[in-house]
Parts: C-alpha cells; sequence; structure tokens
C-alpha cells in the first residue's frame, strides 16, 4: 500500500470516530470563573478554555477566595491541560493549608476533567481506573439541641437511602447548662484560638448531658447504619478524652477533628484513650503534610478534602500512602456537583476509601447546577461512577449557575484578562 492510500485510509478511519480532540495539539487559553452562593457555601467554579474547543472545570473550595485560582492563570497559558502532574508541580507551591490550596486544586480538577475529554475517558482512569462502580455518601445533618428531633432527623436521612450518618455533638449542646463547662465566658463561641488554648474544659455534668444526648439519638435510630460524630468544640486533649471515653459505648463510626491536625502527638494520645476510630485531614495539604499522623498511627481515619488537598491525583497519593499504614480514607467534601464529582473519581480509583460526605441533601437546585448525569447524582446513598469523559457532566446549567449566583461577585465566567500578565520570580532555587 502505498503512503498516500494509507493516508487516505486512516483519513477514511478518522471520519468514522469521535474526535473529541489531537491531544498532543491542546493549549490552554483562558481561565474564566463564575461565584456560587450556599451550594451549600460559598464558592467559585473555575472553567479553563483551549483552542480546541473544549472546556474544563473545576471548583475552589468553600470560602476560599477566587484569587487563590486566579493568581495562576498567566502560569498556566499556553500549557498543553493533558500534562496534569507537570502543570501542577509548577503551581503547588502557590497552595497551603485549608482554604488557600484552593485555586491549585481547582485547577487540577479543570485539567483532570480537561485531560478526560479529550482523551475520551472518565477520570478515574487517568488515575489508574477503579475499585467500584459506586461511592457510598454520608449525609451530614444540622444540630438540633433537642436529641429527640435530631434522631427524627437522622431517621428521614436513613429513609432516603442513607447508610452512614454525622452529626455534630460538642459543647455548644451544653454550653447554657450551668456546671457544664468549665471556662471564662468569653471564651464560648471562639472559632479563632487553637484548642489548647481556650483553657476550655468539659466537667462530668456536661460529659454525662453528652452521654445522654448520643444514647437518645443511637435509641432512635438504631445501630444498623454508621454515626460519625464533629464539631466537638475548642477544647483540650484532655476533654476530648473523657467525651471520647463516655461516648465509646454508642459504637461510634468515628470522632472527627476533635484537635487542630496538627498536633501529631495530641493526636496520639487520643487514639490510644479510646476505642472509638479517630479522624482529621480536611485542612491538610499535600501528603507529605498527612504522613505525620499516618506514620504515627495518630488516626485510624483520614478524611482530606480533595478541593484542599491537591486535587484527585495527589488525594489518591495520600489514600494509597494511608492504605500502607493501614489507615482508611473518608473524603471531606462541602461543595458543588462538580467538586462532588471530582471526589467520586478520586474515591473510585483509591481502594481503602470507606465514604463521601454531602452536605447538599436539603439543596433541591444543587443537581441542576450540571447537566448531562442522573439527576439527583445520589440515588439510594450512592453515587455512580459516571463512565463519560473527564468528570462525566456535559456542561454546567446556567439557569442553575444565576440562580445560585453570589450578588457580590455577579458575572458568569467574565473574562479575566487583568490577570494575563500576573507573574513574579517563581523558581524555589538558587
Amino acid at each position: 500500500m502505498s503512503d498516500t492510500d494509507k493516508k487516505l485510509e486512516a483519513q477514511s478511519v478518522e471520519k468514522n470516530v469521535n474526535i473529541n480532540s489531537r491531544p498532543s495539539e491542546l493549549k490552554i487559553t483562558d481561565m474564566r470563573i463564575a461565584s456560587l452562593c450556599k451550594v451549600p457555601m460559598d464558592c467559585s467554579i473555575i472553567r479553563i478554555d483551549t483552542n480546541q474547543g473544549i472546556s474544563g472545570y473545576g471548583e475552589v473550595r468553600d470560602w476560599a477566595s477566587k484569587t487563590y485560582a486566579l493568581m495562576l492563570k498567566s502560569r498556566i497559558i499556553g500549557e498543553n491541560p493533558c500534562n496534569i502532574d507537570k502543570i501542577f508541580r509548577k503551581i503547588k507551591q502557590f497552595g497551603f493549608h485549608a482554604r488557600q490550596a484552593g485555586g491549585v486544586c481547582g485547577i487540577e480538577m479543570a485539567l483532570m476533567d480537561l485531560a478526560g475529554k479529550a482523551y475520551g475517558v472518565p477520570a478515574y482512569q487517568l488515575a489508574g481506573g477503579k475499585f467500584r462502580n459506586s461511592v457510598l455518601c454520608y449525609a451530614d445533618t444540622p444540630s438540633k439541641d433537642d436529641p429527640v428531633e435530631m434522631g427524627k432527623a437522622l431517621k428521614q436521612r436513613m429513609e432516603m437511602g442513607f447508610k452512614f450518618l454525622k452529626m455534630d455533638v460538642g459543647i455548644d449542646l451544653v454550653a447554657d447548662i450551668p456546671g457544664a463547662l468549665s471556662t471564662l465566658p468569653e471564651m464560648l463561641g471562639t472559632r479563632h484560638i487553637m484548642h489548647p488554648f481556650t483553657g476550655i474544659q468539659i466537667t462530668k455534668k456536661g460529659v454525662d448531658k453528652l452521654v445522654e444526648y448520643v444514647g437518645t439519638v443511637r435509641d432512635t435510630i438504631g445501630y444498623e447504619v454508621a454515626l460519625a460524630a464533629d464539631h466537638f468544640g475548642h477544647i483540650n486533649v484532655e476533654s476530648c478524652i473523657r467525651i471520647g471515653q463516655a461516648l465509646d459505648q454508642f459504637t461510634l463510626a468515628w470522632y472527627e477533628d476533635m484537635i487542630p491536625w496538627q498536633l501529631t502527638d495530641q493526636w496520639v494520645r487520643l487514639s490510644r484513650a479510646v476505642t472509638t476510630p479517630v479522624c482529621t485531614g480536611e485542612d491538610i495539604y499535600l501528603k507529605d503534610n498527612f504522613k505525620p499522623l499516618i506514620e504515627n498511627h495518630a488516626v485510624s481515619v483520614i478524611h482530606p478534602d480533595l478541593a484542599t488537598s491537591g486535587g484527585i491525583l495527589e488525594t489518591k497519593k495520600i489514600g494509597d500512602y494511608a492504605q500502607e499504614h493501614g489507615v482508611a480514607m473518608a473524603m471531606h467534601m462541602a461543595g458543588s456537583p462538580i467538586a462532588a464529582l471530582a471526589s467520586v473519581h478520586c474515591a473510585a480509583a483509591t481502594e481503602n476509601f470507606m465514604v463521601l460526605e454531602n452536605h447538599s441533601v436539603d439543596i433541591p437546585r444543587w443537581n441542576d447546577l450540571i447537566d448531562g448525569l442522573p439527576k439527583p447524582l445520589i440515588r439510594n446513598g450512592y453515587i455512580d461512577v459516571p463512565e463519560t469523559p473527564g468528570l462525566g457532566f456535559t456542561d454546567v446549567n446556567e439557569e442553575a449557575f444565576r440562580e445560585f449566583c453570589d450578588l457580590r461577585d455577579p458575572g458568569y465566567f467574565e473574562p479575566t484578562d487583568i490577570w494575563d500578565k500576573e507573574s513574579s520570580h517563581d523558581r524555589l532555587w538558587s
């Protein structure tokens, strides 16, 4: 067959193939942002555009400034979005713990969406393939002061099909009970002082009231579903141990974020003092910063949020490293369906994954923010892993986006040319 005939045959084959793009020639040409309110938290959605007309979407984590992403625009323009690791290594120095990682992580999600679309494969394939076809979700449920009402609210979640639940069990429930806490009044409700430095301690009376509260909830929902506990308050590790030992009898799934994640030695003390698994991680950025907790067996469950931890591929690395040390991985998620789907692909590709958080069960239009997937996304307590390219949805829904629009920043993927020239000397060595 002549070279001409070979070329004609190749062209004939291409006519019958749906070619999304030519990945080797793909280039990033633009990045724009739309800000959303109460999905359930405020967040910003990134859209990265290319020279071949395909776009990828990511999310800047709840309450994080969109500036964390916009400052990186000039550093990714012209790059091939399929070179995900190369771009991540280029920009990861601009992330930090908690919300400050939002820009880096949102861009990584969008790159995974783009690369999947370019090659015509779901994002989980780019992370090595999948271990499961559906991802178990847990429903976070707003607190109620009355344990009977709390039990009823959780029971309603079970009737919706959820098989894993979470509630808050903290000093807020006993703050108005005389003698339940030993503290200076001005320290109650603090969010800006690290737990060991507030001086707040819970008394036996306070502990007994929490036991009564959780016992009532368990009597209502039984033990057929897993029930985790969160938001204990800014109290010292000794108070955490008192609460934990008292609540161990209720076989909770885990105690979450009892103390700041940075305090590995205190997590070791706590984990050795209680028989319930302990869990943290939603504010930690990059695998290296999970290592102290994992290597010291300070937690039984890590709980990264891929909108904080570094995106899909980095979070899979975190999960794999935890698995080597016998630690399970659950995932925090309090964002839009875009962050949820990025989490689903990561969860599908991570063997020791347990369960994915969702705060949006009570937001009817949450599912309408994206098109191209079944609605609702969560069915009978699970999200099916999409088999469609990228994160799996076909496009965002402009009408729904505008309904959730942040009135302080009402634009819908408006031009961001002002950030095109942003630059600095980024090199980390001399």
